[in-house]
């Protein structure tokens, strides 16, 4: 018999938690991260996932999730589905702000919100109707995560 995934309180929700080695932890978030840099953000989903998931630190939860709504965001805008890409910012934005200061991969998360938090004023003032697909990418370029770009 396999026993269960361990869970997590998260948000007040019992959340999967699949422990992960620290140093497998830590390779898929630069992978991760690597994939940001590259523009290539349904990888930076796929990859930070599983680190998200692979720990118990509540902060760096938060935080990795924030990424992981951001990358979905940008999959959004690639796509052209600016409903998407606010739902996912707005997301990004909840995590990201309750991340408390986490430090993972040399991400600058208050600057990473008040990058969002432009995002999506410019999204609500121009308004979907006016969004097409030029418009999103222009708006949601890809963050300076870890360092500069």
């Amino acid at each position: 018999m396999t026993a269960a995934p361990a869970r997590i309180v998260q948000g007040g929700r019992a959340k999967a938690y699949r422990p992960l080695p620290d140093v497998d932890r830590r390779q898929a978030i630069r992978a991760g991260l690597a994939a940001y840099r590259r523009r290539d953000f349904f990888e930076a989903h796929e990859l930070l996932e599983p680190a998200w998931m692979g720990t118990d630190d509540l902060p760096e939860r938060e935080l990795l999730q924030g990424l992981i709504k951001l990358a979905a965001a940008y999959v959004h805008a690639v796509r052209g589905n600016a409903t998407g890409v606010e739902k996912n910012l707005v997301g990004a934005r909840e995590r990201l702000s309750g991340a408390g200061g986490a430090a993972v991969g040399g991400v600058d998360t208050p600057a990473l919100v008040a990058i969002i938090d432009a995002h999506l004023e410019a999204l609500r003032t121009r308004g979907d109707a006016h969004l097409d697909r030029e418009a999103i990418l222009a708006l949601v370029p890809p963050p300076g995560l870890g360092g500069r770009r």
